[in-house]
């Protein structure tokens, strides 16, 4: 059986900021707890990560820091998408100049292409660079969902390895490894359904909750991988207040407060993000209760 490149529980990591800049202590003491809670590797400088609001050489710096600070200990998969396709492959190039075991690219957003522009597009960028590719899939924000069958189609180019499945469709699952060869990680973006998912057969989560929560986090994995769905539902029951509050307001805002009220990193976002409502943080307050991280 080939096993998946990338799995487990992989966090989407925030970027934390301050007066304006990227707190690179904050950011340093951020991953290093993900490693110390046993997560199987990051993501900077995706969706949650603000991408679409920092500038290049902050994109670079940021992914620069989590391959230097992750030294190997977890995979370093590296944010990369954009609307052009010119500007993707140049950040998947800054991503395997600088060591990132993989890349996360996300279908171009805004411009919405087909079907046959999106297979250009990653297969351009596949072509381009000789790095792990991972699809990233997220149609409730680029407004372009892959279809079941380009991803088929993309999965045997040699150097896209999988995708970030953020539908909730957790039919796509079983159609994928009915219809690709094993070894093409299927992972979810998903944190509510993710149980569901891996229950049906995928890889792994990359997560926004386990940036609060990883312990929990890799200890739901932890419980499915050996079989245990009783452990893995208390896990899930547990998490499931913190998977949906954790998107009470426009994300990452209801991270990053959480993780400031852990004293880990301030709330600061950049515009057009703003800090989380007053009257959602209660609820905040209430699921990290439960799931045991207050």
């Amino acid at each position: 059986m080939t096993a998946p490149l990338f799995k487990g529980v992989i966090t989407a990591l925030i970027t934390p900021l301050r007066d304006g800049n990227v707190d690179e202590d904050a950011f340093g003491r951020l991953l290093e707890r993900q490693i110390a809670a046993g997560v199987h590797g990051v993501v900077p400088m995706g969706t949650t990560g603000e991408s679409a609001t920092l500038h290049l050489d902050e994109h670079q710096r940021v992914v620069e820091m989590a391959v230097k600070i992750a030294a190997g200990r977890v995979r370093v998969i590296a944010g990369a998408g954009a609307s052009a396709t010119d500007k993707a492959i140049e950040m998947a190039r800054h991503a395997k100049t600088v060591g990132a075991d993989g890349a996360l690219i996300v279908t171009p957003y805004y411009n919405r292409p087909s079907q046959a522009g999106l297979k250009a597009h990653f297969e351009a960028i596949a072509d381009a660079v000789q790095l792990p590719i991972l699809l990233y899939n997220v149609p409730g924000r680029t407004g372009v969902d892959i279809s079941n069958e380009t991803v088929a189609a993309l999965a045997a180019h040699p150097n896209i390895v999988g995708i970030k499945d953020a539908t909730g469709d957790l039919g796509r699952v079983s159609w994928m490894r009915a219809n690709i060869a094993e070894g093409f990680a299927l992972v979810s973006g998903d944190d509510p359904s993710w149980l569901g998912y891996q229950a049906a057969g995928g890889h792994g989560v990359i997560s926004v909750t386990s940036n609060v929560a990883p312990e929990g986090m890799a200890a739901l994995y932890d419980a499915v991988q050996a079989g245990d769905l009783e452990a893995a539902r208390l896990w899930q029951d547990r998490l499931i207040g913190l998977h949906k509050a954790l998107f009470l307001d426009a994300s990452p805002a209801p991270a990053k407060y959480a993780l400031a009220r852990l004293g880990l990193c301030g709330d600061e976002l950049r515009l057009p993000l703003v800090p989380m409502r007053e009257d959602a943080r209660p609820a905040v307050d209430r699921a990290m209760a439960e799931a045991g991280v207050a």
